[in-house]
């Protein structure tokens, strides 16, 4: 009869702790939101030189959220950015600020963060 406690217990345990992420799966998937959001930041400052525009991504946020009971994807994500863009007009140099976000989600079985549309 002990053996069947300690099984059963045993299986508890497992099932019960199955879905929650480890600390480590949540630095390296924070460590990968933060490399997903510089390479944002590169892609969007790279303005084609005849369009006259520079800009600015300045990133102002990158935040993780847990999923509880989702281990599939126990991860959401919200990369934030303030962007400043400069044109070159005929009566000088026009400026733009405005704020622009992206959402994520983990996937656990890829270990790679998705855009959410």
């Amino acid at each position: 009869m002990k053996g069947h406690s300690l099984a059963a217990l045993a299986i508890f345990l497992v099932a019960c702790s199955g879905g929650t992420p480890s600390k480590s799966d949540r630095e390296a998937a924070t460590a990968a939101l933060q490399k997903e959001a510089a390479a944002l930041k590169r892609d969007g400052e790279k303005m084609p030189p005849p369009l006259g525009v520079t800009a600015t991504w300045t990133i102002t946020g990158v935040d993780v959220q847990d999923q509880p009971g989702n281990s599939t994807q126990p991860f959401t994500g919200t990369i934030k950015f303030r962007i400043n863009s400069q044109t070159r007009e005929s009566t000088g140099i026009v400026e733009n600020n405005f704020e622009r976000s992206f959402k994520y989600v983990y996937d656990a079985g890829i270990k790679q963060w998705m855009l959410k549309p």
